[in-house]
């Protein structure tokens, strides 16, 4: 079932230390959000420029990840897997199952795998950690603006728990259920956003082989029945051929491969999908790896130029 609660900060969540690990593109804009609300942030960040930018907006600095067992609430927006593995479990040291005092919520984020969200949760439980599942939906202009989707799963006290603070980071709040649902809703979605790109890329060319051009074409499309907010936001960007990155196209490999990772696990063909994904792996191969994945315009025009 979908709930979309609303809750507002009262001064007792102000006053409570809240951790956050990972401040770049995504988890930066959304930290200082709490920050411009008066909420005191405590960051956990390798990257030495990420961390000055948030402290220098009023967060504290963790020496070390054991510093955030002064919080009673972390956020965490972190790259893959295998970070999210090592931030929980550990590595040389203890990770945050071993630091955080039970009772404590653990945020997470990140578009990760089902797989290693069920090992974070059984980890989590053991040590009485209350755990919410909360994908973004959004960029990172969104992120900026408060203006995120939040899809969510996972104890229901912890989603009570992180309401007032997600309030602050985004626009559409979505509770999905007890465990994995919100890890396979931003599959879902994701999904679909990887299919839009390749399918106009291809929609592009054929029009252009007819003589038709992109501003034409796109005028048209975001005008029809098949318009989209996502095409809408691209259309400048697919216009005048500038995709500067805002999710790139190994960003977008990275998903697809979770995506067909969990559908293999749960005996779901994808044939569809097999083929949007080695589409991307072929606009990487082709140096395109570090532009917006909605490159693929750019790529399909190349392969369809005689």
């Amino acid at each position: 079932m979908i709930h979309g609660a609303t809750r507002s900060v009262g001064e007792a969540d102000k006053e409570q230390l809240v951790g956050w690990i990972g401040a770049g593109k995504m988890g930066g804009p959304m930290a200082r959000n709490l920050l411009a609300d008066g909420i005191s942030v405590m960051v956990s960040e390798p990257d030495a420029t990420s961390r000055a930018a948030l402290t220098q907006a009023g967060a504290q600095a963790a020496e070390s990840l054991a510093a955030l067992a002064d919080t009673g609430i972390v956020f965490a927006t972190l790259p893959n897997d295998q970070v999210l593995h090592d931030v929980v479990f550990g590595t040389a040291g203890p990770g945050l199952a071993d630091i955080l005092p039970s009772g404590a919520v653990f945020v997470e984020m990140s578009t990760v795998s089902p797989e290693c969200s069920e090992a974070v949760a059984k980890r989590l439980k053991a040590a009485g950690i209350e755990y919410l599942r909360a994908p973004l939906s959004g960029s990172t202009d969104l992120a900026a603006k408060a203006a995120l989707t939040v899809l969510a799963s996972g104890d229901q006290a912890a989603w009570d728990k992180a309401l007032p603070y997600l309030e602050k980071m985004s626009a559409r709040r979505f509770y999905l259920g007890p465990a994995e649902e919100a890890r396979y809703m931003k599959l879902v979605l994701n999904t679909l956003v990887g299919a839009s790109s390749a399918v106009l890329s291809e929609a592009l060319a054929i029009g252009a082989s007819g003589g038709l051009g992109r501003a034409d074409m796109m005028t048209v499309i975001c005008e029809s029945a098949v318009a989209s907010p996502l095409f809408k936001y691209k259309q400048a960007a697919v216009v005048n051929d500038d995709f500067s990155p805002a999710f790139t196209v190994a960003q977008m490999i990275k998903d697809f491969t979770l995506i067909s990772e969990a559908a293999r696990r749960n005996g779901v063909p994808l044939l569809t999908t097999g083929l949007i994904l080695e589409l991307y792996r072929s606009a990487s191969n082709a140096g395109m790896q570090d532009e917006d994945f909605f490159a693929l315009v750019k790529w399909q025009q190349k392969l369809s130029t005689r």
